[in-house]
């Protein structure tokens, strides 16, 4: 999860059967967004079904993204809490931009472009950064980021060890 995936360069039957997948996963695991990385793929895409702070929902799939973020008087951080379907059940704060845009490739090779506030823009930041590298422990203080391993190892027995490719593939459980 710690390294750059490799650019998405051919708009396929194989990448659109990855991305049904993914989006199955994501929605299995009653996550909002999903890396391609956080089901064993080497690719730059991500998948996401996610509100916004006005509760409108956005969808789609975004390859080869790039953020862009407000700067100066303009950015204004959420501390709000932040959880990852690789660390199911854990959530710490984790300051981000309120607002984000994330510009792109469609799964048919085409520019998309989503914006949003509230969980949308914290989704658009969250799953780009998987793509490159970037796990969102990473931008943690030491305090919040034990506390996230801590929480995650409480609730390791909960999720299969392959979680969240798994919850594609399982019934429905109680947590």
């Amino acid at each position: 999860m710690h390294r750059p995936l490799r650019p998405v360069t051919s708009f396929d039957a194989e990448l659109a059967r990855l991305v049904t997948d993914m989006v199955a996963t994501m929605r299995a695991a009653d996550g909002v967004g999903l890396a391609a990385n956080q089901v064993g793929v080497d690719l730059a895409v991500f998948v996401f079904d996610c509100p916004d702070a006005d509760h409108r929902h956005q969808q789609g799939v975004v390859c080869n993204p790039h953020v862009i973020l407000p700067e100066g008087h303009q950015r204004t951080l959420d501390d709000g809490e932040e959880g990852c379907l690789s660390l199911p059940g854990a959530f710490v704060p984790c300051a981000r931009p309120d607002w984000a845009r994330v510009e792109g490739l469609g799964i048919d090779g085409t520019p998309v472009a989503y914006e949003g506030d509230g969980l949308l823009a914290r989704c658009l930041q969250h799953e780009s950064d998987h793509l490159s590298g970037i796990v969102f422990g990473d931008r943690l203080a030491r305090k919040w980021s034990r506390r996230l391993a801590d929480e995650a190892a409480s609730r390791a027995d909960d999720f299969p060890p392959d979680w969240p490719v798994s919850a594609a593939t399982e019934t429905p459980r109680e947590t």
